[in-house]
């Protein structure tokens, strides 16, 4: 059986914020086909986008799976809804979104889903905690690495390192 290694990211911005990390990693650990290899310490964000709604808790995951992207996917959005995210407008609040950021050097897209997440060399939200946990590891795209793309993304939010790492 084929696995691959995949990055997660992992907001929250509404409620208990650091409940509703914990609750998508234990939520993601309780699917046999995923192993979470590896979580990045939390960062508090400004938002990306909509700038008018309170700061986010951000993390990223490393992950092991024998799921292809879609079927992971459905997964992480089962589990959004299990935790208790309520639809909500394009960079919205939210109490808790998980997306899929790199899949072992895949592209991939189906209309429902793309990896690389094409927004992820414009988020430093998500490139800070990535970096953290995979800074040599090569965007299937551009080509850079996780470093480079974290050193050259403009966007200008403030990510500040928190103490702690969910728990894996």
């Amino acid at each position: 059986m084929n696995t691959y290694r995949v990055f997660l990211g992992l907001g929250s911005n509404l409620g208990e914020r650091q409940v509703f990390l914990q609750r998508a990693v234990d939520s993601l650990r309780s699917v046999p086909a995923i192993k979470i290899i590896w979580s990045s310490s939390v960062y508090e964000t400004d938002p990306y986008g909509k700038t008018d709604q309170p700061r986010f808790l951000n993390a990223v995951l490393e992950v092991e799976t024998s799921l292809p992207p879609d079927a992971l996917f459905r997964h992480t959005k089962q589990i959004e809804q299990q935790i208790g995210r309520t639809s909500s407008e394009r960079w919205g609040p939210r109490e808790i979104d998980i997306d899929l950021l790199l899949y072992d050097g895949l592209v991939f897209t189906d209309g429902s889903v793309t990896v690389p997440h094409p927004e992820l060399p414009r988020r430093k939200f998500v490139l800070i905690p990535l970096r953290e946990l995979a800074p040599d590891l090569v965007h299937p795209v551009s080509g850079l690495t996780v470093e480079e793309l974290a050193s050259e993304c403009t966007e200008k939010g403030r990510v500040v390192k928190s103490t702690y790492r969910i728990v894996t």
